[in-house]
């Protein structure tokens, strides 16, 4: 089989099961077990492709209309420009998280300190260290998670940001040592345990404990909204991925605790509510 053959081959059994943006995963598989770039691909359409590799691709089609993320079987996304390793330890950091770490950007100083609570795959710290590394920066990246951290620090170290960034394990800020942060940013689960049932096949291959924002949502929000402010320096600000329709509600609980100041919200790149943003209140 030659691999315009084995390419038709994997797009049309995608298609046929319905699979959304079909052809293009059915690139990015051949891609990634041909190990050749799509230009490559293209010129050499005639070429007869091993057995094994043959099967390797259809043996991966097929988990993909499983439902499996084409990532977690390239174990490759790219965000803010960089590549992150990502398997089923973590979530796939997605497009819409880069105006949490665009907006932190714009609110960094010369000299700063910074939290990031849920890190996950370490995507938001490490594209900060990246993109500040000019500044005299540090950042406290922590997870519960511990497979999670393993492929934080593993992402720090491929993308040259293991200099500045000091994994903690912890659920929230359960063990980190009291010390001040002139910003916090948390991409943390926020949807509701019943919603994840019914997410596509794809969302629920991910990770439940980087999914489960509790009954409504908001569990996660609720604490950061309590206990961030002893966290923060007067003055500091925290920085809070939300679902498209959780802006009040989240607004509502920083409101609640009386203690944080200029509270708006931020839009994604299709206007949709994406970042919320406080201040500790100065003294």
């Amino acid at each position: 089989m030659n691999i315009q053959e084995l390419k038709k081959l994997g797009r049309d059994r995608l298609e046929e099961k319905q699979v959304e943006d079909s052809s293009h995963k059915a690139d990015i598989l051949l891609q990634f077990f041909l190990k050749m770039k799509k230009t490559w691909l293209v010129i050499h359409m005639q070429e007869t492709v091993e057995e094994e590799k043959v099967t390797k691709y259809l043996n991966a089609i097929e988990e993909v209309i499983g439902g499996k993320p084409v990532q977690y079987i390239t174990n490759e996304q790219s965000f803010m420009n960089l590549k992150f390793y990502v398997d089923e330890n973590v979530l796939i950091p997605q497009p819409d998280t880069e105006v949490l770490v665009e907006t932190a950007l714009t609110e960094v100083d010369k000299t700063i300190k910074i939290l990031d609570l849920c890190t996950g795959s370490g995507a938001i710290a490490v594209a900060l260290e990246h993109f500040l590394e000019e500044k005299e920066v540090e950042i406290v990246a922590t997870d519960i998670s511990e497979k999670a951290l393993e492929i934080a620090k593993k992402n720090a170290i491929s993308n040259n940001a293991n200099t500045k960034i000091k994994f903690i394990q912890s659920d929230l800020f359960a063990q980190i040592p009291k010390q001040k942060f002139d910003l916090i940013v948390s991409n943390p689960p926020y949807i509701e345990t019943e919603t994840i049932k019914t997410l596509s096949k794809e969302v629920q291959h991910e990770p439940k404990i980087a999914l489960d924002g509790g009954e409504d949502g908001l569990a996660f929000y609720r604490r950061i909204a309590k206990e961030a402010f002893d966290y923060l320096e007067y003055g500091g600000k925290l920085l809070l991925e939300i679902g498209y329709n959780q802006k009040e509600k989240v607004m509502a609980l920083l409101q609640k605790e009386k203690k944080y100041v200029n509270i708006r919200c931020i839009k994604d790149f299709e206007n949709r509510d994406r970042v919320i943003m406080a201040e500790k209140l100065k003294k």
